[in-house]
């Protein structure tokens, strides 16, 4: 009995150190073919515009293709989920918003940023409000004027539960303003119903719709940030309209993520990592930074300690927010989300 044991207790061993030496070397050699990189949305939104652009230069540092695919729905609970259930070889990617944050509390799915390795924070995209250019608001004092005198009338396109255009229209309710929310699937949908006049205006991200507001189809209103855009010094700050705002535009409302699942080997992290410093200290990324007025979060955020506390204090911040409005389906507290 006792030789069966050390029989199976060496076979063990051995397999666990072959295990590891094979990880090494898949390491050593990563990578060696197409990764895919997962964006939970749908194609033109503020992720897909920062993802393709990070994805095509990541392509440049690894040496191989790195694929975008957008697999949309459930403010990106069904692409978070792909992406975790992946084989966790470092050949799927996940470049993802800020909903992975609110995920249990809508009742989406169980998931949260535990269940990922950090490879880095990446960008917030400044939120911006638009109206199409034949629109009947000229400036966002005649809209906010409106909403308060017309209460869930004017309607707001926005992309889902939980996402950071619901958490604009609730901080509009809290300072008297009440939309009225129409959920699309991606940023691009959401400016496309502005455009359409399906809805009458929508809390976009600037990168999606710089381009829309350079041509004229879109009339830029108002920011959503208590820190001007510069490339449009000139629109005015929420904050600046109701002075009121102030106490919610210090946050980062749409934080972009680079993750992969936590069961990849530390190894594989580190290459990514370094591909990935690379990438944001290049002048083309600067540039892609520049020309569309996004913040830099790894500056501000530099280390994987920093990150973490930083997805902490913002889970909390707007976990309770949605839970206080009535439109969470779980309290953070079933989540040992302490309350800011």
């Amino acid at each position: 009995m006792k030789k069966s044991l050390i029989v199976l207790l060496t076979l063990l061993v051995a397999l666990s150190s072959l295990f590891a030496q094979g990880a090494a070397e898949a390491a050593n050699t990563y990578p060696e073919k197409a990764i895919t990189m997962i964006i939970p949305y749908g194609a033109g939104g503020t992720t897909d515009v920062s993802g393709r652009k990070f994805a095509a230069l990541l392509s440049k540092e690894l040496g191989v293709a790195v694929t975008v695919v957008n697999q949309g729905g459930a403010s990106g609970s069904i692409g978070c989920q792909a992406a975790l259930d992946a084989n966790p070889d470092g050949y799927t990617v996940l470049f993802t918003a800020e909903s992975l944050g609110t995920q249990r509390v809508m009742g989406l799915t169980n998931l949260s940023y535990d269940d990922y390795k950090i490879i880095s924070t990446m960008v917030n995209d400044p939120k911006v409000l638009v109206v199409a250019k034949d629109s009947k608001y000229n400036t966002l004092a005649d809209l906010l004027a409106d909403m308060k005198a017309n209460p869930g009338k004017i309607k707001m396109s926005y992309t889902g539960p939980g996402g950071s255009g619901h958490v604009q229209g609730l901080i509009m309710e809290k300072l008297g303003y009440v939309p009225a929310l129409t959920a699309y699937s991606s940023g691009a949908d959401c400016y496309r119903a502005v455009l359409s006049g399906e809805v009458d205006f929508t809390n976009s991200n600037i990168s999606t719709v710089k381009a829309l507001i350079q041509s004229g189809d879109l009339k830029l209103l108002g920011v959503s940030s208590n820190v001007k855009l510069s490339i449009y010094p000139d629109a005015p700050l929420f904050e600046e309209v109701d002075p009121n705002a102030a106490q919610y535009m210090k946050n980062a409302f749409t934080p972009l993520n680079f993750l992969v699942s936590n069961k990849v080997d530390d190894s594989v992290v580190e290459v990514l990592r370094n591909a990935t410093k690379k990438v944001v200290e290049s002048a083309e990324w600067k540039s892609f930074i520049k020309d569309n007025a996004l913040e830099e979060l790894y500056v501000q955020y530099p280390t994987v300690e920093a990150t973490k506390e930083f997805y902490k204090n913002w889970e909390s911040m707007v976990s309770w927010m949605l839970y206080d409005a009535g439109v969470t389906k779980y309290s953070p507290a079933d989540f040992g989300i302490a309350k800011p």
